[in-house]
């Protein structure tokens, strides 16, 4: 159990592992924010990611209040390899609820992600933010992730 801080009021945050009982807090937590129902995506990513024992290095974390309402999740793997990069760890995802937000929810997430990370040896943490998304861009710069070695490209399939 750790705390999250608004205006110095501690509240009990429970970080863990997901599990399928997730699920529905999960979807409906993303839909609230994305304005997008994606049910199968997520239980597509609790399957490859939560729980059970052999999803080494991959990563799917909650945070719960007291009372057992999803706050927030992180999710993240480590990546190895590709074009020559060294093992490092991905932020696949992150979440938190808007009732909880400004609390440092987001901030305790990243921390257990990266303690796990550390666990595993790695020694590198990466993500992919829009340009415009100025909150998320803000968080991360503000918990000290800055431009990487690697350019992202694209090109569009229609």
């Amino acid at each position: 159990m750790v705390t999250a801080n608004m205006n110095n009021n501690k509240l009990p945050i429970d970080i863990r592992q997901a599990n399928s009982a997730d699920s529905t807090a999960i979807v409906a937590l993303d839909a609230e924010i994305t304005g997008t129902d994606k049910s199968a995506y997520w239980a597509d990513i609790l399957n490859r990611f939560a729980g059970l024992p052999d999803r080494k290095h991959r990563y799917f974390l909650v945070a719960t209040s007291a009372d057992g309402d999803l706050a927030g999740f992180i999710v993240g793997e480590i990546r190895a390899w590709e074009f020559g990069s060294p093992p490092c760890g991905w932020v696949l995802a992150l979440s938190v609820a808007p009732r909880h937000r400004q609390r440092g929810i987001g901030a305790l997430l990243l921390e257990a992600l990266c303690s796990r990370l550390k666990q595993a040896e790695v020694t590198t943490i990466r993500t992919m933010v829009l340009r415009s998304d100025k909150v998320n861009l803000s968080f991360f710069r503000g918990e000290g992730l800055a431009a990487g070695p690697y350019i992202e490209l694209e090109k569009r399939l229609d």
